[in-house]
């Protein structure tokens, strides 16, 4: 009975250890991004973009940002990005401190023989400790994505734009894109952006040059083709692959189906959201010998919904990866 006492205080221990970790890393894909929702959409951040056609369903809310609720979105500064997540920002700061508090509460009565809640003991009171962190994880969300509409600011609305003239002529005409982008973003009080063939053509080898370069891990070029903001994130997750001795591998990205959710100008910066769906073969092998662990050689479908930041005088560049739901 004191062995498995012990044994039971040890994994009582070393969950509680491991908490903060397992609660802010959710299991993603490994292709670029981690299939998370990072970046930023200026003062659009927390505001969801228009479903379209190749996209439908609505965008996952942002798991790591340096925008925060109620605050007016930056441009992508070089500043480190603040901690994201779960338990990121003023009000997960809050939220996170009141769970750690009753899971370090239920560990604390483990250790001393009293059980989780003083209902439950031995190997029970693990099963009841993991799935009273699955419920402090529910309930920290919901409550997290309630005091977000809560900080949401609010965008003035207008009539959404029609097409400019010969739009309809390059919808169907760029190649690879399956019915192509169109339209303009509506909803906001300032002039549309009219997004150009070039610029379209632009989003389509963004696509694939971004993939290479995380293939390569090229730092030096992830941090060419996106915002300081989301090379940051690109870099941390590259050395966590190294960390873990593996390296993902992204390749055959083709473009299938894209649209323009909505593109706008704020504070002298152009953006532009598009949803694109496309096929890619996403394999993570380790370093050492070259065994696959993740993924594998059959190409796979994703769609995500990308933003883009382009600043007077320089090219497009990736400012935002969003999941669809």
């Amino acid at each position: 009975m004191q062995r498995k006492s012990g044994l039971l205080k040890a994994m009582a221990v070393a969950l509680s250890l491991a908490l903060p970790t397992v609660l802010a890393v959710s299991a993603a894909d490994a292709r670029i991004g981690g299939g998370s929702s990072s970046g930023s959409r200026g003062t659009r951040t927390f505001s969801a973009p228009p479903p379209t056609s190749t996209a439908p369903g609505s965008a996952s809310q942002f798991n790591r940002t340096l925008t925060q609720p109620g605050q007016p979105g930056g441009l992508n500064t070089a500043a480190a990005p603040a901690r994201g997540g779960l338990f990121g920002g003023r009000a997960g700061g809050l939220l996170g401190g009141l769970a750690a508090g009753f899971l370090g509460a239920g560990l604390f009565g483990m250790l001393f023989g009293g059980g989780l809640f003083s209902g439950l003991g031995g190997f029970a009171s693990i099963i009841g400790l993991i799935l009273q962190v699955l419920l402090v994880v529910f309930l920290v969300r919901m409550a997290m994505a309630w005091w977000q509409r809560r900080n949401q600011p609010a965008y003035a609305s207008g009539p959404a734009p029609t097409p400019a003239d010969g739009q309809s002529s390059f919808r169907s005409g760029l190649s690879g894109l399956g019915g192509g982008f169109g339209g303009f973003g509506g909803g906001s009080n300032t002039p549309p952006l009219q997004v150009l063939p070039a610029d379209y053509e632009a989003f389509e080898r963004l696509l694939g040059e971004i993939q290479s370069a995380w293939s390569s891990e090229d730092v030096g070029r992830l941090r060419l083709l996106s915002t300081p903001e989301m090379a940051s994130y690109f870099e941390r997750d590259l050395e966590q692959n190294q960390a873990r001795g593996v390296v993902n591998k992204v390749t055959g990205v083709k473009l299938l189906q894209g649209d323009l959710a909505e593109s706008w100008r704020e504070n002298g910066a152009d953006y532009a959201t598009v949803a694109m769906r496309f096929t890619l073969v996403d394999k993570t092998t380790e370093r050492a010998s070259g065994r696959v662990v993740e993924g594998s050689d059959q190409p796979q479908e994703v769609t995500e919904i990308w933003t883009f930041l382009r600043h007077p005088g320089a090219d497009w560049q990736l400012s935002a990866i969003q999941q669809v739901s």
